[in-house]
């Protein structure tokens, strides 16, 4: 009889430990919204709580760093907007988008979010990006940006004053719809500084 009721422990035991395994599992599985490998990247921020400040992966080890800094408006242009999130992604510093997989769901590497300050004010330190050797488009970083109760969408890029891709034409355009996409690059003890302001509604962007 003891060996019969040893023996009932031990299964007793090992049943508890698989339904526990099986929960966690479930629970984990659970974490990962349905929609997750079709949402937006906006969305996929690993902090619990974003601030105005964020780093892209690398920036210590890259030779151009960059600030980016700047302050969102609500349509007005006047007002500051606050508890905006800002997200951007750009190629490395060779011109490519180096990409990593989370989640069965495939991502640009060098990324990052913000959310603005009370004040509108937000900052990036990353680094600019370089040309794609076989490619002849402009310097970009790409942004989406995501109103508090509203839907995220994507706004103009960000491009470089000192791109010799960025011919006169293009620049002309840019400089007649939105200015403030054209970031200039001013150099401070080996960091380049940049600023950019964004009004709200006045920069949507639409993508094929």
């Amino acid at each position: 009889m003891k060996t019969l009721s040893n023996a009932l422990c031990i299964l007793l035991l090992i049943s508890f430990s698989v339904t526990a395994n099986a929960q966690e599992t479930d629970n984990t599985s659970n974490d990962i919204p349905q929609n997750y490998k079709k949402r937006s990247p906006i969305y996929d921020y690993a902090e619990k709580q974003l601030n105005s400040v964020d780093t892209i992966p690398d920036f210590v080890s890259r030779s151009n760093k960059l600030k980016i800094t700047g302050t969102i408006y609500e349509s007005d242009g006047k007002t500051p907007a606050k508890n905006v999130l800002l997200f951007i992604h750009q190629a490395d510093e060779d011109g490519n988008f180096e990409l990593k997989r989370h989640n069965k769901k495939r991502y640009v590497k060098h990324r990052g979010w913000v959310k603005t300050d009370a004040n509108g004010r937000y900052t990036f330190y990353t680094f600019i990006p370089g040309k794609y050797m076989f490619g002849n488009e402009i310097t970009q970083i790409l942004p989406i940006i995501k109103e508090p109760n509203k839907p995220e969408y994507k706004i103009e890029s960000f491009v470089f004053d000192n791109d010799p891709l960025l011919t006169e034409s293009c620049r002309l355009k840019i400089e007649q719809t939105n200015p403030n996409r054209i970031l200039k690059l001013d150099l401070k003890e080996g960091l380049f500084v940049a600023n950019r302001d964004i009004i709200l509604g006045k920069e949507l962007e639409i993508y094929e």
